[in-house]
């Protein structure tokens, strides 16, 4: 849908969605079961007044943060045009509408990263075409210099329109491999990866709403799951752990255990059930962490959505250098089979050493 003209430039409005997006991006996995969005406030001249973004379910969305904003600065007045990563919601759930604070506003045109997908909250847009006296509507979509914000907000969303549409939260595979493949770290070490890819893989864990293991990884490695080398997020709610344990060979202790690390355990007898039980529990993004069994019966399911794979590089040590003496980084490439919503979070994407589209199983 697109309404009216024009008004702003699109190379202001693309400015503005990376403003949006990298702002919204900053508050990955504490959104859930609400997506993360950002919104961003430019006047007549396109120059960006305010960018916020939805922190948390239960506190306002991105758009009527940003309005709150520029009242508190004493800029409202000279909002012009709204650029918002996801259309503004049309229903009232814990919060009043956002199209309704929009129709409300100064604003006289909207820029749309990428379509509600939830049924009941879509509809912003042909809302706010409603206005009395008009309202510019414009999607990103419909404009090819918008292609890579388009991209970009398609990703941000992707885990909560896997859960809304598919009944089923988005899958991250985390992989650590050596150079000759194997994912065994050598004696005396818990891992072989260098610190950028303890940083992405600590990114990729807050940045999750969710956490599928199996009980050969607890029983083996008693792993904690906590956000340790990137900070995270105060006063997050409990994070959901899947724990894959046909045999029931964990002990209850365990759960105990990880309640008072800040984790709500799900138990789960089959990992094919693991991402919709994760989702009717509200998450819409789970990275999977375990060993060589858990990660060949995912790719045997064939149930990944995103797949990182950190490898050494031929002829590196697990010291980080080179025989030669010299240091070399790990490689960090990630398969995706949607716009991966790791790719669109900055601090993520500058580890990246390939991201690469597929609908090809990992093996």
């Amino acid at each position: 849908m697109q309404s009216a003209d024009v008004i702003t430039d699109l190379n202001r409005v693309a400015l503005a969605f990376d403003s949006a997006i990298a702002e919204a991006a900053r508050f990955m996995g504490a959104t859930a079961p609400n997506p993360p969005v950002g919104c961003a406030l430019l006047d007549d001249e396109g120059e960006i007044l305010v960018t916020a973004a939805h922190h948390r379910a239960g506190t306002p969305h991105a758009e009527a943060r940003a309005l709150a904003d520029a009242a508190r600065l004493g800029v409202l007045h000279r909002a012009r045009c709204a650029v918002v990563t996801l259309e503004p919601c049309n229903h009232t759930g814990r919060t009043p509408p956002c199209s309704e604070a929009l129709r409300a506003s100064p604003v006289r045109e909207v820029w749309i990263g990428a379509a509600d997908p939830h049924h009941l909250a879509a509809g912003g847009a042909a809302r706010l075409a409603e206005r009395p006296g008009g309202m510019s509507v414009h999607f990103a979509a419909g404009h090819p210099a918008l292609a890579a914000q388009h991209e970009s907000c398609r990703a941000l969303i992707g885990p909560f329109a896997s859960r809304v549409t598919r009944g089923r939260c988005r899958i991250t595979v985390k992989q650590a491999l050596d150079a000759q493949g194997s994912m065994s770290p050598p004696p005396g070490r818990t891992t072989f990866t260098d610190s950028g890819s303890l940083r992405l893989a600590h990114l990729l864990r807050r940045a999750t709403d969710a956490i599928i293991t199996g009980a050969g990884t607890v029983l083996a490695d008693n792993p904690r799951f906590t956000v340790r080398h990137v900070p995270d997020y105060r006063d997050r709610a409990p994070r959901l752990l899947a724990l894959c344990d046909r045999r029931g060979r964990v002990p209850a202790t365990w759960d105990a255990e990880m309640r008072s690390a800040g984790f709500h355990v799900l138990r789960v007898r089959d990992l094919a059930d693991a991402p919709a039980s994760l989702a009717a529990h509200g998450a819409n993004w789970a990275m999977v962490e375990g060993g060589p069994a858990l990660l060949e019966a995912v790719r045997a399911a064939d149930m990944w959505d995103d797949w990182l794979t950190l490898r050494l590089p031929s002829g590196r040590l697990p010291s980080g250098r080179l025989h030669s003496g010299r240091h070399h980084s790990d490689l960090r490439d990630l398969a995706c089979r949607s716009p991966s919503p790791l790719a669109a979070l900055p601090e993520a994407a500058a580890l990246l050493t390939s991201v690469t589209p597929t609908s090809v199983t990992q093996g």
